[in-house]
């Protein structure tokens, strides 16, 4: 069974910074893309940032310039560091990873940024 565990969430205040892991356990095999997804109360859920395989990435128009994601392929983690945080930033943060086949995600972890 794969399970993936998020961890760095937290109360920050505007300016300053979190950095969010994602680790996937179990047999996920060959991870293709990796991604970072955020929802803030009473919005859909939306794509933060994103990572192939090859390490091409892909950033929403609001957090590029301020937040970077990387991977580890042999840790099976994703990171996502995330600098000049404003209040607009705040909502759950969750990990997605995809092998080709199905997507898995994370539980989520919660930003909360204060002006």
């Amino acid at each position: 069974q794969v399970q993936l565990a998020e961890s760095g969430g937290g109360l920050v205040q505007a300016g300053g910074s979190l950095r969010l892991s994602c680790v996937a356990s179990g047999s996920i095999f060959t991870i293709d893309a990796m991604g970072w997804y955020r929802q803030a109360p009473g919005k859909q859920r939306e794509l933060v940032a994103s990572i192939a395989r090859s390490g091409s990435t892909n950033y929403a128009n609001s957090v590029k310039g301020r937040f970077t994601i990387s991977r580890d392929n042999a840790k099976n983690t994703v990171y996502l560091q995330m600098n000049s945080l404003e209040p607009e930033d705040t909502g759950v943060y969750y990990c997605k990873f995809g092998n080709g086949v199905r997507d898995y995600w994370g539980q989520g972890t919660q930003v909360t940024v204060s002006s």
